[in-house]
């Protein structure tokens, strides 16, 4: 079932537009679990319960019509558009504010629709190292997790298997595994063969990137086909998104109901959630009651929502006795370096990275920061943005594709930031959203340890890239570096419910019935992209609240 027909107990498909568009998006009685949010957590989590339990899917954004993915790829390479203007994005529905010392340019990476930010990701999918999961023990910095590899092992295993990864068993760095990936990874791109030689000169390791899109048909989806626009659209469906599990769900009975921003949590005095108060397109505002809520809106929008649910019993917010709800926001940084050869490079044939370097990850200590590097595919412009960027044309517009293009080359690299409990997510006391709800206040901060990674990641860059001959033309250090959108913290799980706002299982602390599935909760955000652990926790919570509700009846 595609994402244009009904989903879910006969209801009707949502657009894009505003007003009133005929759906029923009233309650549904006798609901066992209402899920926050369709993005990966929430579809997986949703998909886990849906064939023993009444389950309720509640999104801010639209249902989006696959077919119209060719358009907005269009709309992406055109530049016209902003990337944000390729889901969407923007206006009063999507505002916010900034008041720390680093700006943070939210709406530029997010997506509020059914699918969530996997819509337009690039889709690398790594698990966390095993040091990751002990960084105060280990590295003398940041925070314990109170679990480690070990409790996500076999749940990672699984959501490669869901998500369909391609993968090689050819990283001597990774943490050990159980069994191949699903699929074969992706071969080499031709500009990692240039890579390969001066990596081998150097002594630098390449080995293969995981990806969550089909290397071969995988679950009913086709190989990929190569448009080479994986961030932002893309159209053949081979890259994974979050609407094959909301579908998934919704084959096996679950209810998505899209345009229905959660305003608040309602609550009992039994430290229990007893509904989730939605608005729709029409201006009615509905109550969503569940036995249990599992909040899966990101590590942005969720503590907002706690936070906006305060009452005379909760002042600060829901879940927030700890007052942690909102604090240690972190993102993962950007290092990157790029230049030209004298030879051609074959760049934009291929719209994600194949080959990376984990060498240096476990380096990391108190003062140097986890950090992964990686070999581009996408280095310059493309032919077509080119063509699309000026007014010539004939022999004079094709002199000009062959001079700018072909020949570029570059790197990028991820850096681990810790967590700061100045960093944080608040409520803005002076702007409010579409429907009159205080706009979320992003406070960024980025440490010294971060920054100074950034400059040895920089480093090995710049050596690998005179290697091979390039002259290189820039450098992403730390005045010019900025985030990958990847939201973590904000929500950290913790044994202690004085230090953190969930506990193990992803249960919050303060109320018997309310889970968090998102990467809002991790205590330290290492530097592998995020996604897979996303999907790892978000399963493993689906199998707790089962536990949970069975414990009921």
């Amino acid at each position: 079932m595609s994402g244009a027909e009904s989903v879910g107990n006969g209801r009707a498909d949502g657009n894009d537009g505003s007003g009133d568009d005929g759906v029923d998006r009233t309650p549904v009685p006798d609901a066992d679990v209402c899920v926050v949010g369709a993005g990966p957590a929430g579809a997986l989590v949703a998909d886990r319960l849906a064939d023993d339990h009444e389950v309720v899917v509640l999104d801010a954004g639209p249902r989006f019509d696959p077919e119209d993915r060719l358009a907005r790829q269009e709309r992406a390479i055109r530049p016209f558009y902003g990337r944000p203007d390729v889901w969407g994005v923007g206006g009063a529905r999507d505002a916010h504010e900034n008041a720390g010392d680093w700006f943070y340019p939210l709406n530029h990476a997010r997506v509020k629709g059914i699918g969530g930010s996997t819509l337009h990701w690039q889709g690398m999918v790594m698990r966390l190292h095993e040091d990751d999961f002990n960084s105060e023990t280990e590295r003398g910095v940041g925070a314990d997790w109170p679990i480690d590899y070990a409790d996500l092992r076999r749940y990672y295993a699984e959501a490669e298997h869901e998500l369909g990864v391609a993968g090689a068993s050819d990283n001597p760095y990774a943490p050990p595994r159980e069994e191949p990936h699903p699929m074969p990874a992706f071969e080499p791109s031709y500009s990692d063969s240039l890579f390969a030689e001066a990596c081998e000169s150097l002594g630098i390791d390449m080995h293969s990137v995981p990806n969550a899109r089909n290397s071969e048909g995988y679950d009913d989806r086709s190989a990929c086909v190569g448009y080479g626009t994986c961030q932002p659209v893309c159209p053949s469906g081979a890259k994974y998104d979050a609407t094959v599990h909301v579908e998934r769900a919704a084959d096996a009975g679950a209810t998505v109901i899209d345009r229905a921003p959660v305003q608040r949590l309602d609550h009992d005095d039994d430290d229990r959630v007893t509904a989730a108060v939605y608005a729709t397109p029409d201006g009615e505002e509905h109550r969503q009651e569940a036995d249990a809520f599992v909040v899966a809106a990101g590590g942005v929008e969720t503590p907002r929502l706690l936070l906006l649910s305060h009452s005379d019993r909760y002042p600060d917010g829901l879940a927030n006795a700890s007052g942690h709800v909102g604090e240690f926001f972190m993102d993962h940084l950007f290092a990157g370096a790029g230049g030209v050869l004298d030879e051609p490079t074959r760049q934009n044939h291929v719209g994600f990275y194949t080959s990376a370097c984990d060498q240096f990850y476990d380096e990391a200590d108190e003062s140097q920061a986890p950090f992964k590097l990686e070999f581009f595919n996408y280095a310059g412009p493309s032919p077509v943005e080119m063509a699309l960027t000026g007014d010539d044309w004939g022999d004079e517009l094709v002199e000009r594709l062959r001079e700018g293009y072909g020949n570029h080359v570059a790197m990028g690299g991820l850096v681990e930031q810790l967590p700061d409990a100045d960093s944080r997510i608040t409520l803005d006391d002076e702007r409010v959203d579409d429907r009159g709800n205080p706009v979320p206040r992003i406070e960024w901060t980025v440490g010294e340890r971060a920054l100074d990674t950034i400059e040895r990641a920089n480093e090995v860059q710049v050596e690998i890239l005179e290697e091979l001959g390039a002259d290189v033309e820039w450098v992403a250090g730390p005045d010019a570096t900025g985030p990958a959108y990847h939201h973590m913290g904000t929500m950290r799980m913790s044994d202690d419910p004085e230090a953190g706002v969930v506990d193990a299982d992803c249960r919050t602390h303060d109320l018997e019935n309310c889970w968090i599935a998102s990467s809002s909760v991790f205590p330290t955000s290492g530097a592998m992209n995020p996604t897979l652990t996303i999907a790892a926790l978000a399963l493993r919570v689906g199998d707790d609240v089962d536990g949970w509700l069975a414990e009921r009846t």
